[in-house]
Formats: structure tokens, sequence, C-alpha cells
């Protein structure tokens, strides 16, 4: 394995582990305040129930976030490509 094929190794799987964080945490954080909440206040432990519906929802949210992100360029990319397939560019005057 050579540096190049290393590091672009390293950088993968620092944007999964990034990625995948990114989905955790929001259901660590809710579920971390809920366990606050009994230990401090006396709720019950009901409360871990919305709190864990409520981090679900937090991680569906980035997940939607990214999709969109990741739809929207795609479409970028398909306009920027005429009907052969060849990049547009309009400040090429061919």
């Amino acid at each position: 394995m050579t540096g190049k094929q290393f590091m672009e190794l390293v950088k993968n799987l620092t944007l999964l582990t990034q990625l995948g964080l990114s989905f955790i945490t929001p259901l660590l954080m809710c579920v971390g305040i809920c366990w606050w909440l009994t230990a401090n206040t006396g709720l019950g432990g009901w409360i871990f129930i919305p709190g864990f519906f409520f981090g679900l929802g937090g991680s569906f949210s980035f997940a939607l976030r990214i999709y969109r992100m990741v739809m929207s360029d795609g479409r970028k990319d398909d306009e920027r490509k005429d009907r052969r397939g060849h990049g547009v560019f309009h400040n090429r005057h061919i």
C-alpha cells in the first residue's frame, strides 16, 4: 500500500466515522438528558421513551439533510452536462 492509498483510506475512514457520530449524537444526547432528569429531578423512567423518540427524530433529520444535499449535488452535475454528456462551460466561447 502506497502512501497516497493509505492517506485516501484514512480520509474515507475519517469521513465514515464522522458520519456515524453525527447520526448517533442526537440519540445519545437525548438519552443523557433523560438520565440526568431522572437522577436529579426524580422523574420516572417513562421519560426515556419520549427522549428516545426525540433522539431518533434528530438522527432522522440529519439523515434527511444529508440525503437532500447529496441529491442536489447530483442534479447540479446533471445540469452542467449537455445532451451528449459533455460538460457545458459558460465561460468558454468555443
